[in-house]
């Protein structure tokens, strides 16, 4: 078993992760960042569609905070929100328009276009036609690239985070302090298992809707930051507030394509089977209503009408804007037999994002010390309850410059807590594939059945019966 020393180990390469190594890389730290995927760029910001909350002058600059308050359920923690609303937008004119000048689209008058979306009080959201993650996931990462003191691993999982407690080879350092001093990581490629030393450690591992049947999340998403955060001992917090996005792309196969959010907001209607709007009767803010409000409205009508989805119609909107305002989504869709631009989409909701996760500060330390989390594996408690649109690469962004704008200025104080660590122990017995896949489907039959959108006391005890 290989050993590698680094001064910080950041566990996931999306954007969160991305704007903790930026800023570190300021300092000369050596940065060590693994991904589980073959390509750095492959995350979860890669998928995100819609864009990211930039600002509105023209307004109250408060009317995004009561706005992410009014989604979240007013259960949201407002000094978190606050953060949020007032670094938020400086930092997306700071780092992602002057530094790494990314080119958002802009007006007929060469000024920055801002789209609105659903339960946003006014236009505020940049975004790059419907690629905005994707075009700021390579955009930072070519940055990440060049600096000589940042090093990416990729096909490399990390399968459980150090703790001395756990796995140092001194049985008196089971009476310290909770600290984390590193991580197991799985090379893909050569089969073995590698153990990392790191000053500090920061989970970027993004979410969980894999556990979910239908979902927007890539495949790595399923949880692993937050059990390996669990097993530690780190504080877990609000994971019942799971957000469902209800515009999925419909497709047998269960495989979900986002429907971004602003197609809504550039005033798409969704439509039962009978090419009916219904949107007003669950919320007079129809289809801009909060994503919790129409996901929930689209699984009653479908509930209603025994149907598999319904169907969000843009084809009112000139065909040529539709292509250049969507051309992902347009491209998807016509893959799979659909014109956007002449019928409507059949869509269903979907797992999107996990509003709970690991507890952390205003600075991303975790309840551990020396660990810290940011981006969808934590918990600021922006999002309350449920999630305003493009938001989440706002704060990925803004905890991950927090966090690392925190160690900065403190990692060239800490030392290597933990230099003999015990042996990874290798499994004895092999394990079948074919039963790995039939567990795993059982895990997503049930979480979709039975945690998903509706969940009554019946329902959880249930589930918790079948995972038992």
């Amino acid at each position: 078993m290989s050993h590698i020393q680094t001064d910080c180990l950041i566990i996931g390469t999306g954007l969160a992760g991305c704007s903790v190594a930026y800023e570190l890389s300021k300092h000369g730290y050596d940065i060590l960042m693994i991904t589980r995927a073959k390509q750095p760029e492959d995350s979860a910001t890669l998928w995100a569609q819609g864009g990211i909350v930039f600002k509105n002058d023209l307004k109250d600059p408060e009317a995004l905070g009561h706005d992410i308050f009014d989604a979240g359920g007013k259960i949201g923690n407002p000094k978190s929100i606050d953060i949020l609303i007032r670094e938020g937008p400086a930092l997306v004119k700071k780092v992602l328009i002057d530094e790494l000048q990314i080119a958002f689209d802009k007006n007929e008058n060469g000024e920055l276009e801002l789209t609105e979306e659903a339960a946003h009080s006014l236009p505020r959201i940049l975004h790059f036609g419907d690629a905005t993650g994707e075009i700021i996931e390579k955009t930072f990462l070519n940055y990440l690239k060049e600096k000589p003191n940042i090093t990416i691993l990729t096909s490399h999982t990390a399968i459980d985070l150090l703790t001395l407690s756990h796995h140092s080879t001194n049985p008196a350092d089971v009476y310290e302090t909770s600290r984390c001093t590193g991580a197991y990581i799985y090379d893909h490629e050569n089969h073995q298992i590698k153990t990392i030393l790191a000053k500090e450690t920061i989970l970027a591992t993004g979410g969980l809707g894999q556990l979910y049947l239908h979902t927007t999340n890539p495949k790595g998403s399923r949880g692993d930051g937050l059990a390996m955060a669990y097993r530690t001992g780190a504080r877990i917090m609000n994971l019942e507030y799971i957000q469902f996005h209800p515009t999925a792309l419909y497709q047998k196969s269960n495989d979900r394509f986002l429907i971004s959010e602003a197609v809504r907001g550039e005033g798409a209607k969704i439509l039962n089977s009978s090419g009916e709007t219904f949107m007003k009767r669950y919320d007079p803010r129809a289809e801009l209503a909060p994503r919790d409000i129409v996901s929930r409205a689209l699984h009653d009508e479908m509930l209603k009408e025994g149907s598999t989805c319904m169907y969000l119609d843009i084809s009112h909107k000139d065909g040529n804007w539709i292509r250049s305002r969507f051309p992902s989504i347009y491209s998807k869709c016509l893959s799979l037999g659909i014109d956007m631009t002449k019928e409507p989409i059949p869509v269903v909701p979907a797992a999107h994002y996990s509003c709970g996760g690991v507890y952390v500060d205003d600075r991303g330390n975790t309840t551990v010390k020396n660990l810290k989390a940011v981006g969808e594996v934590s918990c600021t408690g922006i999002h309350g309850g449920n999630r305003l649109a493009s938001t989440s690469l706002l704060e990925d962004l803004v905890w991950g410059i927090r966090a690392g704008q925190d160690l900065g200025s403190k990692l060239s104080k800490k030392t290597y807590q933990m230099p003999n660590v015990l042996h990874w122990e290798a499994a004895t017995e092999a394990v079948e594939k074919e039963l790995l896949a039939q567990d795993w489907m059982t895990i997503k039959h049930t979480m979709w059945n039975y945690v998903g959108l509706i969940r009554t006391p019946k329902r959880l005890e249930r589930a918790q019966r079948i995972l038992r």
